[in-house]
């Protein structure tokens, strides 16, 4: 490993991951629920575009072998391996509307660093360390929850999707800013504000061969990697 943190429920963290370095999840309670947005470092206006990439996937739900994709058609990210086999790409992040609504409203005057935090005011933190603002807040991913949708289009929450331990690791195909906020799906339940800690950790990796799952999983996903390997020629 290069690099391991542990972000407790509430949590914020956003770093630059080098080209083919690898990012595993590991969710280790039950319950977790970890927010993502991906930028590519080099052109943060390149950023994830998640209802091209479930187009090009035929998919509403990510795991592995799935390429996360740009606006600008390239490979930001792909899925490598996931013990899961079910993330979240629909139900978008949880804003201070709803953790008040579902949790209840405690000020950080009030609990100080156990306050209940919310992922836009998290990913807003987080972005603004990169030169980004509110107008870079997109469709994210919810990384270890499941929301599927039924026959008249209504999306369904499934709590305890995530039994602890389960893991994810992606491959960044571009120089990589990954942003994630540990705060609840926002369809979760109300009740008590859950704080689930999730385990980052950032290794070194090589490049896909011609033969990898990824890149062959369907055509989009090769036509994204060529797409993205023009840019390192």
């Amino acid at each position: 490993m290069i690099l391991t943190e542990t972000l407790p429920g509430g949590a914020m963290w956003s770093m630059r991951v080098a080209r083919h370095r690898t990012i595993q999840l590991t969710a280790l309670a039950p319950g977790a629920n970890l927010s993502a947005l991906f930028f590519q470092a080099d052109n943060p206006l390149d950023r994830l575009n998640l209802p091209d990439t479930l187009k090009a996937l035929h998919t509403a739900k990510l795991t592995a072998g799935h390429v996360l994709m740009s606006d600008m058609g390239h490979a930001l990210a792909s899925i490598t391996e996931d013990s899961l086999g079910w993330h979240d790409p629909l139900a978008g992040f949880i804003t201070p509307e709803i953790v008040r609504a579902s949790f209840g409203e405690e000020s950080y005057q009030e609990r100080r660093n156990e306050f209940l935090r919310n992922s836009h005011d998290n990913f807003l933190v987080e972005l603004a360390k990169h030169g980004l603002g509110i107008r870079d807040l997109v469709a994210t991913v919810n990384f270890f929850s499941k929301v599927t949708a039924d026959a008249e289009g209504r999306l369904h929450f499934h709590p305890g999707h995530c039994k602890g331990g389960e893991s994810v690791t992606l491959r960044a195909e571009t120089n990589l800013l990954a942003v994630f906020s540990n705060c609840p799906h926002p369809m979760h339940p109300p009740g008590d504000y859950p704080r689930v800690p999730v385990e980052v950790s950032v290794s070194p990796g090589i490049p896909p061969t011609g033969d990898d799952f990824c890149r062959n999983f369907r055509p989009e996903c090769t036509r994204a990697m060529e797409l993205t390997e023009r840019l390192y020629l």
